[in-house]
């Protein structure tokens, strides 16, 4: 069960250098996925400051279903504040750490800021 960054997807839907390889590891492994509300919200903050709302949408439409949201509850945001003392990440970083750690997903990310964490497993792309 993984945890799938923000940048995988926003790879995918601004057609970065690692699209295919994110679009290969999302089709291998759908019914395994899951994102955070955060990073939900955070892609549509991207795509519309780039003007893509139709974008946006169809990520909704065509991605979401197969995609499972976590949140961490609020008694469990002391789990963001520790990724930031312990990891110094910044607060989308500490999210994700936060909702890996408490979910007990692989968060499969692009960001080598993850590469020193030892309590969670990482996998980079």
């Amino acid at each position: 069960m993984y945890l799938i960054d923000t940048n995988i997807f926003l790879e995918i839907l601004l057609n970065d250098s690692k699209r295919t390889q994110c679009e290969i590891f999302l089709n291998n492994n759908i019914g395994s996925l899951h994102i955070t509300d955060f990073s939900l919200h955070s892609i549509g903050v991207v795509l519309y400051n780039k003007h893509k709302i139709g974008l946006y949408a169809r990520f909704i439409k065509d991605v979401m279903p197969s995609v499972q949201i976590e949140t961490i509850p609020i008694d469990y945001h002391f789990l963001i504040d520790n990724g930031h003392i312990t990891y110094h990440f910044d607060f989308d970083d500490a999210y994700q750490y936060g909702a890996a750690k408490y979910h007990g997903l692989i968060l499969k990310t692009l960001d080598h800021h993850f590469d020193t964490v030892t309590d969670i497993s990482v996998e980079t792309i």
